[in-house]
């Protein structure tokens, strides 16, 4: 008689048949309730759902123990409005690590929708296994995404019948737009330039964004593109930059000669760039270090540049950091070497920090946080030869190095999170009177005759 095996190949008792089959079942039963889950959005409002409120205030976020900007600007801006009375939960999607690598307000809540630190067992194996169908697959976090997190995704949102929610990505702002009940007050939050997304993506965004109670921007740059390019409006459309993260520490003294660059080791931070400069800068000022602190897939490749280019011990790559401010106190000047930035935290930092800046005029958030020759040096996006030149401008010139820095100090002052808090209690309010019918459209200003 032959012998019956599983789909991983091991020998199958009529009572393990019976128990793959169960699994089966229950995964396309799991993968049909994430199916309707996703096809029950409606507009109604809920008969007997609590009155809006703001006092429960909900943050979506992709990998809330990870390292990012995004992470860091969120940790912010949740320990804020647990300082100021609300009742804030992030909501992680994933969880890949046991404990925040950034340090957060002990007030703030957490909440992870799938805990991969665990083995994946039955349902949540099979529907792991199976693509997204809430997120689109052009989204640059859809290989995170899988049935499974669909379901927990749909289920939650689902869930919440007061309070705020607040995404902060394309995918869970369009999961938001399609599944939030109607009497949650929905806010978009956007980190990345309308410009940079697929055009698949920025087609959702087009027609399900006119849903939210506001969309947050960054920069003005972006708030102009999303208001020329969406048909509908939401109710609020406004521009809240990033606040600046508590950091350890003190200012930059100036006197090292290191120069630092922060940030994910990917393509797009251009740090190959950067490396090609200094190349320059090594030649004629040996006694300088470059330190670019950070982690990703392009780590070896950099290393391997370096080595190439002969900069052993000259450029340095000690990966990423729990301290920024540490490192950058250490530093005189910092370096963003990016294609493009949506709002980067870094410069803010390196601002508050008090060093000297040099970054590429990058679309939209560089262009806007720094005046040229007042806070720091603008240079030609993807122009080695005018980075190298820019940086041996700020390490010759040690007077325009201090005035840079010191032009960078009050830049950083109006970007202070108690400033930048202010503004999101004022969006909470007035979205919280939209809601309640008390909101009076302030009066235009009057124009002389």
């Amino acid at each position: 008689m032959a012998e019956n095996t599983s789909a991983t190949g091991h020998v199958c008792s009529p009572a393990d048949r019976g128990d793959d089959d169960n699994v089966r079942a229950l995964a396309r039963k799991g993968k049909a309730a994430a199916a309707r889950l996703y096809r029950g959005y409606n507009r109604r409002r809920l008969k007997g759902a609590p009155p809006p409120s703001t006092h429960t205030v909900r943050i979506l976020l992709l990998h809330a123990n990870g390292m990012g900007g995004t992470i860091r600007t969120v940790f912010n801006l949740a320990g804020y409005l647990a300082s100021t009375g609300h009742d804030v939960e992030i909501v992680s999607i994933v969880k890949e690590a046991d404990e925040p690598f950034f340090p957060v307000d002990p007030r703030v809540r957490f909440r992870y929708l799938d805990d991969r630190t665990k083995t994946r067992l039955g349902v949540r194996a099979m529907l792991s296994k199976l693509p997204s169908r809430l997120i689109p697959e052009e989204e640059s976090a859809f290989h995170r995404f899988n049935a499974w997190t669909d379901l927990q995704l749909a289920r939650y949102i689902r869930s919440v019948h007061t309070g705020v929610l607040i995404g902060t990505r394309p995918g869970l702002n369009l999961a938001m737009a399609q599944l939030a009940n109607p009497n949650v007050i929905t806010v978009a939050q956007e980190h990345v330039g309308l410009n940079a997304k697929p055009d698949s993506v920025a087609e959702l965004i087009k027609w399900r964004y006119r849903r939210f109670d506001a969309l947050v921007t960054l920069t003005k740059a972006d708030l102009r593109d999303y208001r020329e390019t969406l048909p509908k409006k939401p109710k609020k459309l406004v521009r809240i930059p990033n606040a600046v993260p508590p950091m350890t520490g003190d200012q930059a003294k100036l006197d090292n000669k290191v120069v630092i660059a922060v940030g994910r080791i990917t393509r797009l931070k251009g740090f190959h760039r950067l490396i090609t400069a200094w190349e320059q800068v090594a030649e004629r000022h040996p006694d300088w270090t470059l330190r670019i602190f950070g982690d990703g897939p392009q780590l070896e490749n950099l290393q391997t540049q370096i080595t190439d280019a002969g900069l052993t011990g000259k450029v340095e790559l000690p990966g990423p950091t729990g301290d920024v401010g540490a490192e950058l106190e250490k530093a005189s000047i910092f370096v963003l070497s990016s294609r493009h930035e949506g709002f980067p935290m870094t410069i803010l930092e390196a601002m508050a920090k008090g060093l000297a800046i040099v970054s590429f005029n990058s679309p939209h958030g560089p262009k806007e946080m720094i005046t040229h020759e007042f806070d720091g040096l603008l240079v030609k996006p993807r122009t080695n030869d005018n980075l190298a030149a820019a940086i041996l401008r700020v390490i010759e010139d040690e007077q325009l190095r201090h005035d840079l820095a010191a032009g960078a100090l009050d830049t950083a002052r109006t970007y202070d999170v108690d400033v930048i808090g202010a503004q999101w209690d004022a969006l909470l309010a007035e979205l919280l009177a939209r809601r309640d019918g008390t909101y009076v459209k302030p009066a235009a200003p009057s124009v002389p005759r």
